[in-house]
């Protein structure tokens, strides 16, 4: 006769020589469905309407060529394009922009605000986003003073605040440093060749007095190239720094069991240590 099957099978006994299974954990976001953010993508969505309105005025009100081939402006139409898309994806639970470009976004802003206040901001007279004809740096005035208020001061905090209060840590690698880095050197490039094409008779051709050729030389404007991008470069790896310690804004970390913000997981197998189950 066949023996009766019993309705509990035992647990299968340990075999020697084999390490128990590891326990793996399933990330929240594979067995939690993703929340709409709905404050978050008003916020972001006001910060890539700023900033596209700071750049329309620019090129309204002054020479849309120069006003473009500022790193400030540049920097804050990637702005408004990255936060447009951030916004969208937030309000519909989607998946979060990648941290190469979310990153290389703050890094850029930054950059801005700190070489403006810190580097022209020394000596106004020879820098201004707004120039005469003859290319003599201007105060700038009216509509003038909100453009560039926002470009590097604004902005940048808004851009800020925005990573530390309502992004999730990423945790990008270190070679996202370098790669960031690809953008600053493709603009010297650009400034550089942009001066060595333009006419005699064009005025201002350099738009930073730390990039003049004319003033300073090839060598000298190198070297300062140089100094800024070691600089980009350690600021770029504090970033990332920054954002592996920094605490998660959107869901604690996990801490004990009994915590009631705890992150949701998964245990595919038994954290037992006896045989396989």
């Amino acid at each position: 006769m066949t023996a009766p099957i019993p309705r509990d099978i035992p647990d299968l006994p340990a075999i020697s020589g084999i390490p128990a299974p590891v326990t793996s954990v399933v990330p929240a976001t594979a067995v939690v469905e993703p929340a709409r953010r709905r404050p978050t993508a008003a916020y972001r969505a006001l910060v890539a309407l700023a900033a596209a309105t700071a750049v329309t005025i620019e090129l309204v009100l002054g020479s849309p060529l120069r006003a473009i081939s500022h790193f400030s402006v540049q920097s804050t139409v990637l702005v408004a394009l990255v936060f447009a898309a951030s916004s969208r994806r937030a309000w519909w639970a989607r998946r979060p922009v990648p941290a190469l470009v979310t990153g290389g976004t703050v890094l850029y802003a930054v950059i801005t605000a700190l070489v403006y206040h810190l580097v022209l901001m020394k000596d106004p007279t020879v820098f201004s986003m707004t120039m005469t004809p003859t290319g003599a740096p201007v105060t700038p005035t009216g509509w003038h003073v909100l453009t560039n208020h926002a470009f590097h001061t604004a902005i940048p905090l808004a851009v800020v605040a925005d990573w530390l209060l309502l992004t999730r840590p990423s945790s990008p690698r270190l070679s996202h440093a370098a790669a960031w880095l690809l953008y600053p050197m493709t603009y010297l490039a650009f400034t550089l060749g942009r001066a060595a094409l333009l006419t005699p008779d064009w005025p201002a051709p350099y738009l930073y007095p730390f990039m003049d050729v004319d003033r300073h030389g090839y060598k000298s404007t190198l070297g300062n190239a140089l100094l800024l991008g070691l600089a980009f470069y350690a600021l770029a790896l504090l970033l990332i720094a920054v954002d592996h310690l920094r605490p998660d804004p959107v869901r604690p970390r996990r801490g004990r069991p009994d915590r009631p913000d705890r992150r949701p997981e998964n245990r595919i197998s038994s954290p037992a240590s006896s045989g396989l189950k």
